[in-house]
């Protein structure tokens, strides 16, 4: 028990200035240190925690007096029977106080509190993102943004559970987004993973969703693959009666077959017409980010036919710095949407083709009725190789095949647009 060897506030107030006591002792531990502050005094309580000597301080008199200080060293002293640390409780509870203060300053800035699942998943893309192309990085964070953070944002992460997750997607599901419910849930679980790897969290409630997700149906883009059918719209590309600019790009389209982007942004200081070779940078190319910051540009060899076209739009958009220009904006790339609405307008579908799909028709059409080599077409087409030995094979002796191929596919095409002319070789 403690021996309460100071008699009273009384005793305490008496102390003169001078006094020549370092110390006063109320016993078991507690004592009074004096004139620690100017005129004020110190309550200190020594205890022994795990075989070491240790010295709480319990506040300053007379704003603590004599009664709180004992039945403050009374609680210290409950904590160490039941085998805590006073001074590690204390720590513990100022941090948590720290921690609050420092989550309301965040949620009043509207900015996520610490160790939420929107704090740790926007830390993560933060260090994701560097990685990745502009476009895809700004996808991620987007669907976080509005399919998960307004659920669980706010949710501690580690506290978050499978059928939080399981609702979020469902939500997505419902909207028929099937293949953006399977992209949020590879998010999601890659956040956790994160969050496990920093020690905000101990396990990963997104691992064994995969099952519990509609399959995603594989969509391609609308292509006509039919010669027959590719040829009529080969004759309504050279009549269309829209701009030049479009038409140009509706007749090159079918015989460079990249993607409609890479198209629609083409400069003129990226062909070299005498030597019939487009070389597209590595950072307009579809790929993740270190390919497009290190990677190797993509080579394009230009048939005859290829050639002459852009020879006859020269002399329309060669002071622009883009073959495509825009109709009002020579200093900016025709509208994205132009060729699309160019197809419609000749009576093709959005169901039958779109931009995108002449790479489609390409592959098609030239593996199964021109026998061309398909290994040499996906390169053409940018495709990726996973085998390193079978890249550098494609930047090598596939250049040579490719010019090949290129002026071959643009001879059956001109074969195409002739009526009554053979559709194959075979």
């Amino acid at each position: 028990m403690p021996r309460n060897l100071i008699t009273s506030d009384l005793t305490l107030r008496s102390i003169k200035l001078g006094d020549s006591r370092r110390r006063i002792s109320d016993g078991d531990g507690l004592y009074i240190l004096l004139f620690v502050k100017g005129g004020a005094h110190g309550w200190r309580f020594d205890y022994t925690f795990a075989g070491r000597r240790k010295t709480l301080s319990l506040g300053t008199y007379p704003t603590v007096g004599l009664a709180l200080a004992r039945s403050k060293a009374q609680d210290a002293r409950k904590l160490v029977a039941e085998g805590f640390d006073p001074s590690a409780q204390r720590k513990a509870l100022r941090a948590s106080h720290e921690a609050a203060r420092e989550a309301d300053a965040l949620r009043a800035a509207g900015q996520p509190a610490p160790d939420t699942f929107e704090h740790v998943a926007r830390e993560w893309f933060a260090l994701r993102k560097a990685e990745w192309a502009e476009t895809y990085a700004s996808k991620v964070i987007a669907r976080l943004e509005a399919s998960v953070f307004p659920h669980i944002g706010a949710r501690p992460v580690a506290e978050v559970a499978a059928p939080e997750l399981v609702a979020i997607l469902r939500r997505i599901e419902e909207r028929g987004l099937i293949e953006t419910a399977h992209r949020v849930h590879v998010s999601i679980g890659q956040v956790f993973r994160y969050a496990i790897a920093t020690g905000r969290a101990l396990s990963n409630p997104a691992r064994d969703l995969k099952d519990v997700l509609k399959k995603a149906v594989v969509s391609h883009f609308p292509a006509i693959t039919d010669p027959k059918r590719f040829g009529e719209l080969l004759r309504a590309s050279d009549g269309y009666r829209g701009t030049p600019v479009v038409r140009t790009a509706l007749r090159l389209a079918p015989l460079v077959f990249v993607r409609p982007g890479e198209l629609r942004k083409a400069r003129w200081e990226e062909f070299d017409l005498d030597a019939r070779l487009w070389t597209i940078p590595a950072a307009r190319m579809k790929r993740k980010r270190e390919g497009k910051l290190n990677g190797e540009p993509h080579l394009v060899p230009l048939s005859t036919q290829a050639v002459a076209v852009l020879r006859e739009l020269h002399p329309l958009t060669g002071a622009s710095p883009y073959v495509f220009r825009g109709e009002r904006h020579h200093d900016r790339p025709m509208s994205d949407a132009a060729v699309n609405a160019a197809l419609r307008a000749m009576g093709f579908g959005s169901d039958e083709v779109v931009g995108h799909g002449f790479r489609a028709s390409a592959r098609t059409i030239m593996v199964e009725h021109l026998d061309v080599d398909a290994d040499v077409v996906e390169a053409q087409l940018a495709h990726a190789v996973k085998d390193a030995l079978g890249r550098a094979y494609n930047r090598t002796e596939f250049r040579v095949k490719r010019a090949r191929m290129m002026q071959q596919w643009a001879d059956y095409l001109d074969g195409l647009k002739n009526e009554g002319a053979r559709v194959s070789p075979n």
